[in-house]
C-alpha cells in the first residue's frame, strides 16, 4: 500500500524500490516536453559509479542499454553511461496510448508494454521498459515501470452536434428523460465529465446526472412545467457538459426538444348554420354548400369526416349526397314538383375519440317552370381540358372557336356576349342563329400576360343565364432580343494589371422563357484577342497585363445572343481605361545636352532648355528638374526646364562646366533619372592684345647702315587671351618719324619689321616707329599701341643723347591704315553686278604684281652674290647697343630690352 501511495504523488517526484528482483517504479504527467528526467537507475539501483567513495579502487564503468528498441524508446531517452532516464521529443498523450480494457495492451515486444487497468478504482496507464545493467560483475536485468498520469488535456465532446429529443405535451412534472447521447472526455477521474447544463431551460426544464456503477455519467432531462403542443411545439436550446479539471473545460451541442401531439383537441366548426338557396332546375352535382370543421391536433388525431345526423330523414339524405372527406354537398337527384321546399341538413364533424360538432345547413329550394340556355362549344385552336392554347404574335381575328346557343324549351329568345377582359371579342357568325365566334383583335404577347380567362355569357328573355369559362393560354415565341443592363459599360483597371483579372459581369435579361431566354455571350470581331468573355456567367477577364502608355482607352462591342430560333442578339459597347501607375521614369530627350553659351552672357540668363518627359499621366507624369552639382552657380526652371546662371561668365577664367541634372516625378514612390549637361562658354572680344615686346616704348635698337635692305630688324610680339578670331592679331605702324620712315615696314602677320630700302648717309638718326597691335574682334576689334625706337648709326657713342630724344613726345601723324591681313570672311554677300569690275581689276594688279616679283628676285639674287660677305654683319648689327641682351629675332620669342 505504501509503494502505491508512493506512486501517484507530486509530478515529478519518482521513488525506487530496489531489490534483488531489480524492479522500479516511476511516474510522471504525459504531455510532457523532452528532457524531463524520470530517474536515474544507478542512483535507485545503489550501483557503485566510476570515481564514487573509494576512489583508490578503480571501478569499470557501468552501461546501461534497452533490451530492445521497441515503441517505448521511442518516449524515453536513456543515458548509457550515467543510466538517467528522460522524457523524449517524442510527447506521451496517455489517451493515444492507454486504452481502457481488461488486458494488458503490448506494444513492440518484451521491452514497451503499456497496461492498463479495468478496475474502477484504477486509472493508472503503465510504461514498461526492460534495462540490461553491465559490465558483468554488475549484470541485472531491470524491470521499469512508468505510470502515465492523467493531466486535463481534453475538452468533452458530445458524439453529435445536433441532439434531438421528444416529448409529450401531456407528460406530467417531474418526468425524467435520458438523453441517448452523453459527452465523452478521453480523461480520467475528476477531469472527465462532472456536470451538464441548459444555457436556456425556458423555465419548464432543467437537467439532473446520474451515475451508474462503472462511473458512466448520463444526463436526464426533467420536465419543470406544464406543456402544449399547440402554444408551442418545439424548443431550441444548448447542452454544456463540463468536466472538473483546473480550469475547467467544456463541450457542447444543440439540443432540440420536440413536443409531441396527443389528441387533446377536437373539432370545430367556425359557424353553427348555414343557409343556401337551390333553383329547382338546377342540374345534377350542382354544388349545394361546403361544411369544414378543424382541429388544431396533427396527424391521425386532426383527421375530420363528416356525415348525416340521424335526425335527417331519408328523402333529404338521397337528394343531397355529402362526402365524407371533404364536406362538400351536391344535388344527388332531380328536383320535382313533390320535393319539398325544405331542408334541414344536421352534419356531425367526427374527430377520433371526440364529441362529433354540429352544423346545420337550411337549404331553400325555389322551383321553376323553365331550363336554362345551353352553350355549346366547338374549339378551332388547340384545346386541352378547357384551356385554349395560341402563340404570341397570332394575327388579329385569329379564330378560337364556335358557340352555339340553344334553348331547351325553344320558346325564349336567347342572348349571347363576352365577360372578361382581354384582347378577344365574341360576335354573330352571320347567316346563322344562335352562332357565336371568339377571335383575338390583337396580337398576343406572352412577356405581357401568360393567361387569360373569358366567359361566355347567355341568358333568356326570362332573366335565366348561363356561363362557359374558357382560359387562352399564351405560348412563348423567340419575339424579344436580350437587352444588356447597359448599352455603354464603362470600365477602368490599373495599369502592370494580374493576369486573367477580373472587369465586370455582364448582365443581359431575355423576356422570352425557356430556352428562348436563356442568354449567351460573345465578344465582337473587334474586341482584342487578350480579352476574355465567358459564355455563360458573362464574366469578362482581361489575360494579359495592360500598359497603359502603349495604350489608355479600350473600346470594343459585346453581344447577348439568345438560344431561340433563329436566335436574336443584342450589342453593347464596352470602353475600358487603363488608369496610370507611376512605372516610367523621367526620360530626358538626349542623355547629353551641350549648350554654347557667349561669355559675359548676363547673370539669370536663359542658358538651354532641358527638355524632358515622362510617359506616366497626371501626378505621375508631373515632373520637377534640380542640380545636383554647381547649384551655387547655375538654377534651373523646376517646370519649364529653363538653365540660367546666376552670375555673368567668363571664359577666360573657366571655358566649360559640366552638371548633372536631376529629373524626379510626382509619383509615390517616386522615379529619377538624371542628364549631363555640358555649357561651353563661346569667346567674345573682351582682351584686348597685351604686347610681349618690346617692353618699354623707351627702349631702342642700334641699326647699322650697312644693313642690307628686307633684312629683319627686330619684331613686334603680342598676344590676345581671346580665342578664335577675337585672338588673331594683326600689326600696322600707324606713325612714323625719322630722316627717311618710310625705309621700314611691318609684317601684319608676324610683326616681323624688315629693312625696306638701303640706308644712305644722310638717314643716320632716331626713327621712332607707333606700332599699332589689333585684333579681329566681332563686333569691335581692340587694339594696343607700342612705340619702336630704332637708332641708325654706326655706334652708340653718347647715349644720353638718345635717352634725351626718347623722352620728348614725338611729333607723329597718326596713319589710319588698316592692316591687309588675307582673312576668310565669315559673311559677305556681293551683288553680281559689282563683281565683274573688282575681278578685272584684281587680275591686273595680280600680273602686274608677278611680274614685280619676278624681276626683284633676280635682282636679289645678283645682290646676295656680290654682297654675301655682309650677311654676318647684318646679324651683329641686330643686338642692342649694351651689348647684354641675346636677341633671337627669328625665334619670336618675347625679348628683353634694356632702357640704355
Amino acid at each position: 500500500h505504501l509503494l502505491l501511495f508512493l506512486l501517484f504523488i507530486g509530478p515529478f517526484n519518482c521513488f525506487a524500490s530496489y531489490s534483488r528482483a531489480t524492479e522500479l517504479f516511476y511516474s510522471l504527467n504525459e504531455g510532457l516536453p523532452a528532457g524531463v528526467l524520470i530517474g536515474s537507475l544507478a542512483r535507485d539501483l545503489r550501483l557503485p559509479m566510476a570515481g564514487g567513495q573509494h576512489p583508490a579502487a578503480p571501478q569499470p564503468p557501468l552501461s546501461f542499454t534497452l533490451a530492445s528498441h521497441g515503441l517505448g524508446g521511442q518516449y524515453v531517452k536513456l543515458d548509457n553511461r550515467s543510466g538517467e532516464l528522460h522524457t523524449s521529443t517524442m510527447e506521451i498523450d496517455r489517451e493515444a496510448l492507454c486504452v481502457e480494457s481488461s488486458e494488458a495492451t503490448v506494444v513492440g515486444g518484451a521491452a514497451a508494454v503499456f497496461s492498463s487497468s479495468s478496475s474502477p478504482s484504477s486509472e493508472s496507464c503503465l510504461l514498461l521498459l526492460d534495462v540490461l545493467v553491465l559490465p558483468q560483475e554488475y549484470f541485472r536485468l531491470v524491470k521499469v515501470k512508468i505510470a502515465i498520469r492523467d493531466v486535463n488535456d481534453n475538452a468533452p465532446r458530445f458524439p453529435v452536434p445536433h441532439i434531438h429529443l421528444s416529448v409529450p405535451e401531456n407528460a406530467p412534472v417531474n418526468t425524467r428523460l435520458a438523453i441517448e447521447h452523453p459527452a465523452l472526455d478521453p480523461d480520467v477521474g475528476t477531469n472527465g465529465v462532472q456536470t451538464y447544463r441548459l444555457r436556456d431551460n425556458y423555465g419548464v426544464f432543467t437537467l439532473d446526472v446520474e451515475e451508474n456503477e462503472s462511473g458512466e455519467r448520463t444526463p436526464y432531462l426533467i420536465v419543470m412545467g406544464a406543456l402544449d403542443r399547440e402554444t408551442r411545439e418545439e424548443y431550441v436550446t444548448v447542452i454544456v457538459a463540463e468536466d472538473g479539471g483546473t480550469p475547467p473545460l467544456v463541450g457542447s451541442a444543440t439540443l432540440t426538444i420536440g413536443i409531441s401531439d396527443i389528441n387533446d383537441n377536437c373539432p370545430q366548426f367556425s359557424d353553427s348554420q348555414l343557409n343556401v338557396t337551390l333553383y329547382g332546375n338546377s342540374s345534377l352535382g350542382t354544388h349545394v354548400a361546403s361544411v369544414q370543421a378543424v382541429d388544431v391536433d396533427l396527424g391521425s388525431n386532426a383527421q375530420i369526416t363528416y356525415s348525416y345526423s340521424q335526425k335527417v330523414p331519408q328523402p333529404s339524405r338521397d337528394l343531397f349526397h355529402l362526402d365524407e372527406s371533404t364536406g362538400v354537398i351536391t344535388l344527388s337527384s332531380r328536383v320535382d314538383g313533390d320535393t319539398p321546399k325544405l331542408h334541414r341538413l344536421i352534419i356531425l364533424g367526427n374527430g377520433p375519440g371526440c364529441i362529433p360538432a354540429v352544423i346545420t345547413v337550411l337549404v331553400t329550394i325555389i322551383k321553376v317552370m323553365m331550363r336554362p340556355p345551353e352553350i355549346v362549344p366547338r374549339f378551332i385552336a388547340n384545346e386541352a381540358e378547357g384551356v385554349v392554347y395560341l402563340k404570341e404574335l397570332e394575327p388579329i381575328n385569329t379564330p378560337i372557336a364556335f358557340f352555339t346557343i340553344k334553348d331547351p324549351d325553344e320558346k325564349y329568345k336567347v342572348n349571347c356576349h363576352l365577360d372578361g377582359d382581354g384582347p378577344f371579342r365574341l360576335s354573330p357568325y352571320k347567316p346563322y342563329n344562335n352562332e357565336y365566334l371568339l377571335e383575338t383583335t390583337k396580337p398576343l404577347d406572352y412577356e405581357t400576360q401568360q393567361l387569360y380567362e373569358v366567359s361566355v355569357v347567355a341568358w333568356n328573355s326570362e332573366g335565366f343565364h348561363v356561363n362557359k369559362i374558357i382560359k387562352v393560354q399564351v405560348l412563348d415565341d423567340n419575339d424579344n432580343s436580350p437587352v444588356f443592363s447597359q448599352e455603354l459599360i464603362e470600365l477602368s483597371i490599373e495599369e502592370n494589371n494580374v493576369p486573367n483579372a477580373f472587369l465586370t459581369k455582364l448582365y443581359a435579361t431575355d423576356a422570352d422563357s425557356g430556352e428562348r431566354g436563356r442568354v449567351s455571350y460573345f465578344l465582337g470581331p473587334d474586341a482584342p484577342s487578350y480579352f476574355t468573355l465567358d459564355k455563360t456567367t458573362g464574366v469578362l477577364t482581361v489575360s494579359t497585363q495592360l500598359d497603359r502608355e502603349e495604350k489608355e482607352k479600350y473600346r470594343y462591342t459585346v453581344k447577348a445572343v439568345d438560344s431561340g430560333f433563329p436566335p436574336r442578339e443584342s450589342i453593347a459597347t464596352v470602353t475600358i481605361t487603363v488608369l496610370d501607375k507611376n512605372d516610367n521614369s523621367p526620360r530626358f530627350i538626349n542623355k547629353d545636352f551641350s549648350f554654347f553659351v557667349p561669355e559675359n552672357f548676363p547673370g539669370f540668363g536663359e542658358i538651354g532648355v532641358i527638355s524632358v518627359t515622362d510617359a506616366d499621366a497626371g501626378q505621375n507624369g508631373w515632373v520637377a528638374l534640380s542640380v545636383l552639382n554647381g547649384s551655387d552657380i547655375f538654377v534651373i526652371d523646376t517646370v519649364k526646364g529653363v538653365l540660367r546662371a546666376k552670375v555673368s561668365l567668363d571664359r577666360e577664367q573657366q571655358s566649360s562646366y559640366i552638371l548633372w541634372i536631376e529629373a524626379v516625378d510626382g509619383g509615390d514612390p517616386s522615379l529619377s533619372s538624371t542628364a549631363k549637361i555640358t555649357i561651353l562658354l563661346l569667346d567674345i572680344n573682351d582682351n584686348p592684345p597685351l604686347v610681349l615686346f618690346p617692353q618699354s616704348n623707351m627702349s631702342y635698337l642700334l641699326v647699322l647702315p650697312s644693313t642690307l635692305p628686307g633684312s629683319p630688324i627686330t619684331e613686334v610680339y603680342a598676344v590676345d587671351k581671346d580665342t578664335g578670331m577675337n585672338a588673331v592679331i594683326a600689326y600696322s605702324i600707324i606713325g612714323r618719324r625719322g630722316p627717311r620712315p618710310e625705309s621700314f615696314r611691318i609684317d601684319p602677320k608676324t610683326g616681323n619689321i624688315t629693312l625696306e630700302e638701303s640706308l644712305m648717309q644722310n638717314d643716320y638718326g632716331l626713327y621712332r616707329l607707333l606700332v599699332k597691335v589689333s585684333d579681329h574682334g566681332y563686333p569691335e576689334p581692340l587694339h594696343s599701341t607700342v612705340m619702336v625706337n630704332l637708332f641708325v648709326n654706326d655706334t652708340v657713342s653718347n647715349e644720353s643723347y638718345i635717352e634725351s630724344l626718347l623722352r620728348k613726345e614725338p611729333d607723329i601723324n597718326i596713319e589710319e591704315k588698316q592692316p591687309q591681313i588675307s582673312i576668310e570672311p565669315t559673311h559677305k554677300k556681293m551683288e553680281s553686278a559689282s563683281c565683274m569690275p573688282t575681278l578685272v581689276a584684281l587680275s591686273i594688279i595680280s600680273l602686274g604684281s608677278i611680274a614685280l616679283v619676278t624681276g626683284m628676285g633676280i635682282y636679289i639674287c645678283l645682290r646676295k652674290g656680290k654682297k654675301h660677305h655682309r650677311a654676318d654683319e647684318n646679324l651683329e648689327v641686330q643686338i642692342p647697343l649694351n651689348g647684354r641682351i641675346n636677341l633671337h629675332m627669328l625665334e619670336k620669342k618675347p625679348m628683353e630690352i634694356s632702357n640704355i
